[in-house]
């Protein structure tokens, strides 16, 4: 049959062919009859042919629900799996059976469609989210009028049947199949607000390995069967895994005017964060997962305001020049039993705040406290992705700033990593107070490299007024230089050169030269 363009009329319906049959996904909702919606009891009331999957053993759950719908005189097809969970003997293994499967039933549906009979598909929940009708649908609806009946989620009926909001606010709700990869699973659930994990069965035992690593065991609540007999309810981390059946769903409800567990004193923990050098796209899900967690966020009020104010979240913001009073603000308010994130920019082991905290938390009154330091990408790292890969052999990483180190040791340094031909990521390289360090690196570095030595200037990277250019050593003005600014300066060996394109990258090579 000849293709011809989809057209919808206004009510979830593809336009096909005329004269033929028409075809329907039938949403039946969770399990409960009673919450299947007027059109899809009316669309199976109207329907020449019924269809439904099925396992191998014949029953189909789609059926049962919508049995009293179901008159004589319909034609059943039954959709039968030719397998589940079990292993085959199919050229193609498990995905070539069920592809196979599809395209046969596909075929079966579309005799009677094509004789001008109407065909409804049942699917539990909705039909379209995780249902097996989406593979008939796609590969009939372009070819005949074709209508989606939305129905009720298992995820809508077991946070229902949970008593509890799912997600309000600007939470976000994240619906992940229980078949990832436990380390998937473990990084999704840490880092998104609620979440609800289908597909249970014999892949619980990973689920809950996952919500445990991800730190959301304590809020994880079990929904088997919602609104279907045999329902039951209850706390994941209580429940048995060889009683969990596959319509079963573990649920992350929202946060938002959730209990926070009671902590004794002294049961805190500080967890010191790095958010990258701009804005959420930068943030690892761990890190996401840390600061959602958190009672009491602590850090300087620019990195502060690039994490998501969150509703019972306390945040302590304070100037940049008190690292070691904020690190002892932290490891105080974990002292009482809160949970504390420290933020600080780019990787919190880069120039930022780990070292501060750790110092503090090394001091015998704070030798109890548990401190965690999650790593961020750093600016170096953040630059030289945005130029191409001027940190591909071995570099040095220094801090021009003179503020805790006099510039004898900078200087020092600098010759250091010039005479071994190292690759140097530049940090701290100007501010307001001090503007005459990235001239004297510069003039100290031209006595050991050439003037045609490329330096990268990164500024603001990840952020709305970035930044990312290419000059000569020579040229180097340290009046570009804030900062907000690193600086990336090559090797006798790095490559600065324009491609086909008409764009400007720089790498270094992995092989370093023989003499």
């Amino acid at each position: 049959m000849p293709e011809q363009q989809q057209q919808t009329d206004g009510t979830g319906s593809t336009g096909g062919t005329g004269g033929t049959g028409r075809l329907y996904g039938v949403g039946l909702g969770p399990g409960d009859p009673a919450l299947m919606t007027v059109r899809a009891v009316q669309i199976i009331g109207e329907a020449d042919v019924i269809a439904y999957h099925s396992a191998r053993h014949g029953r189909s759950i789609a059926r049962s629900i919508a049995a009293q719908y179901i008159r004589a005189d319909h034609i059943e097809e039954a959709l039968v799996y030719p397998v589940t969970t079990e292993t085959t003997d199919h050229p193609g293994g498990y995905r070539g059976a069920l592809d196979e499967f599809y395209a046969e039933a596909a075929a079966r549906l579309a005799v009677h469609l094509d004789a001008g009979r109407t065909v409804a598909v049942l699917a539990e929940g909705d039909p379209l989210f995780y249902g097996s009708y989406q593979h008939m649908h796609k590969r009939l609806a372009d070819r005949y009028d074709t209508e989606v009946i939305p129905g009720v989620t298992s995820v809508s009926a077991a946070a229902a049947r949970l008593g509890t909001p799912l997600v309000e606010g600007e939470e976000v709700l994240t619906i992940l199949p229980g078949t990832l990869p436990e380390e998937e699973l473990t990084a999704r659930l840490a880092a998104t607000d609620s979440a609800v994990v289908m597909k249970l069965g014999r892949t619980f035992p990973a689920v809950r390995r996952a919500f445990e690593a991800s730190g959301r065991l304590p809020e994880a609540r079990y929904v088997e069967r919602a609104t279907m007999a045999g329902e039951r309810t209850g706390v994941l981390a209580d429940t048995d895994a060889g009683s969990v059946p596959y319509f079963a769903v573990a649920v992350l409800p929202s946060r938002i005017d959730a209990p926070r567990p009671e902590r004794a004193p002294g049961s805190g923990e500080v967890v010191v964060v790095g958010t990258g050098p701009a804005g959420p796209l930068w943030l690892t899900p761990e890190t996401r997962g840390a600061l959602a967690a958190a009672d009491d966020v602590v850090g300087y009020t620019t990195y502060l305001d690039r994490v998501p104010v969150r509703p019972g979240q306390q945040r302590h913001g304070s100037d940049n020049k008190v690292e070691s009073e904020r690190a002892e603000f932290a490891l105080e308010l974990a002292r009482r039993g809160r949970r504390v994130a420290v933020v600080s920019g780019g990787d919190p082991g880069v120039f930022a705040m780990a070292t501060a905290v750790l110092e503090v938390a090394s001091q015998d009154a704070y030798t109890d406290i548990a401190v965690r330091v999650l790593p961020g990408v750093t600016a170096a790292n953040a630059a030289a992705a945005r130029a191409g890969a001027p940190l591909g052999h071995d570099y040095a990483t220094i801090s021009l700033s003179d503020r805790l180190k006099p510039w004898e040791v900078i200087a020092g340094r600098l010759r250091a990593a010039a005479t071994a031909d190292l690759v140097m990521a530049l940090y701290n390289p100007g501010s307001r107070s001090r503007t005459w360090q990235v001239g004297k690196a510069r003039d100290l570095l031209l006595e050991h490299r050439s003037p045609d030595t490329p330096v990268v200037l990164g500024r603001d990277v990840g952020g709305p007024a970035e930044s990312v250019r290419t000059v000569r050593l020579a040229d180097l003005d340290p009046a570009e230089v804030d900062m907000r600014t690193i600086l990336i300066v090559g090797s006798s060996q790095t490559r600065w050169v324009r491609r086909g394109d008409g764009e400007q990258i720089v790498w270094t090579p992995r092989r370093y030269p023989e003499d």
